[in-house]
Parts: C-alpha cells; structure tokens; sequence
C-alpha cells in the first residue's frame, strides 16, 4: 500500500468511526496491507483486495475472549 492510499483510509476510518485518535500506519516489509491503531492500541489489519479488477480494503479485527472478561 502506498501512502496516498494509506492516508486516504486513515482519514476515512477516522470519518466513518468519528475517532481522531485512529490511525493505519504502513506494514514493515508488507506491502499489501496497512495496521490499524487507536491510540497506541493495535486493533486490526486493513488488506488490498484487487481481484476481480475491483479494487476494495477489507478490515479484519480480531477480539480475544480474554478482552471481553471484565
């Protein structure tokens, strides 16, 4: 991923969830795909999907068990 395109997510990701504090930031030695932060706080991947000759970003989020206990 660039950083035009990296930076046009980060700016829509910041729009839709209405979270400044938001940020993609680039993958060390990946280039598909970007990390998502709120804060300091890892919270998922952001991957390029160009097959099909339709270019679209699928988020993928994981949530440990362990995060849901009180």
């Amino acid at each position: 991923m660039d950083i035009l395109t990296i930076k046009k997510l980060d700016a829509y990701l910041k729009k839709v969830f209405n979270n400044p504090m938001l940020r993609v930031v680039p993958r060390p030695k990946k280039d598909d795909s970007a990390e998502v932060y709120i804060g300091e706080e890892f919270i998922g991947v952001l991957f390029v999907d160009d097959e099909d000759d339709d270019l679209s970003y699928n988020f993928q989020m994981a949530i440990l068990s362990t995060d849901l206990e009180p």
